[in-house]
């Protein structure tokens, strides 16, 4: 997104892992140069060369990937909201936030695909700024559930919805890793945000077994409450690209 806006580079081609980009462009050295530097990220010119490379892979189901996933998140964001609140169970209603968010990255995502920086900035600052909201009020009803006598939560749907959450969430996973661009930048954000969704749905798991087993509410507030950290902390990340 910081570069978009410069009209000289002409494709941009990632290695997350080696926190390598190569960068395809006709003049605006020093102008790329600097917008990299101001991201902090401590960038440095590895080389620069000429090239004979004229095309460029272009997307081709990569919307189509994202639409699916998209879809997918904000149906689970729904059913899992919906639980949680019925089942009074604060990690189902804290995964429900969490799959809001990756709904979000997937949006940003699928406006990536089309590069419109306007559009991605808007919609990374909505979604960034919505999350936060939705995490304040999780930590809030988090604080008065323990200071409260509250009853359990019923920890047959906390561990039936989250096991189908984790397949949903593997589905993802799957559907992004057989992507033609799986290596693209977003499209390998999207499979991280995912990842964390599979530890989650276990954790809920296992709180479910511990309210069980204990006959506390406390395994449920923990995971609930680590969950909305997770949540929280990938709003400010998301605000920071809407800069």
């Amino acid at each position: 997104m910081k570069l978009d806006s410069i009209p000289e580079i002409e494709n941009l081609e990632f290695d997350i892992a080696n926190r390598g980009l190569s960068v395809y462009h006709d003049g605006g050295l020093k102008e790329i140069e600097n917008a990299l530097q101001e991201l902090n990220f401590g960038s440095k010119i590895i080389s620069t060369e000429k090239t004979d490379k004229l095309t460029f892979d272009k997307p081709s189901n990569q919307k189509r990937v994202l639409w699916t996933v998209f879809a997918i998140n904000l149906g689970f964001f729904l059913i899992e909201a919906t639980t949680g609140l019925i089942s009074r169970s604060m990690g189902l209603v804290a995964d429900s936030l969490d799959m809001l968010a990756d709904a979000f990255v997937y949006g940003i995502s699928i406006l990536a695909v089309g590069r419109n920086l306007i559009r991605q900035k808007k919609v990374a600052r909505l979604a960034g700024y919505f999350q936060l909201f939705l995490a304040l009020l999780g930590y809030i009803e988090v604080i008065r559930r323990f200071l409260s006598k509250e009853q359990l939560p019923d920890f047959n749907t906390m561990i039936l919805v989250s096991f189908l959450a984790l397949i949903a969430n593997a589905a993802c996973l799957l559907l992004l890793q057989k992507s033609d661009h799986k290596d693209e930048a977003h499209m390998k954000a999207s499979m991280i945000f995912t990842s964390y969704d599979v530890i989650a749905n276990i954790g809920i798991i296992i709180a479910g077994l511990l309210v069980f087993a204990l006959n506390s509410v406390i395994p449920d507030l923990i995971v609930g409450t680590i969950i909305f950290g997770l949540v929280t902390q990938g709003a400010f990340k998301i605000l920071r690209l809407g800069k």
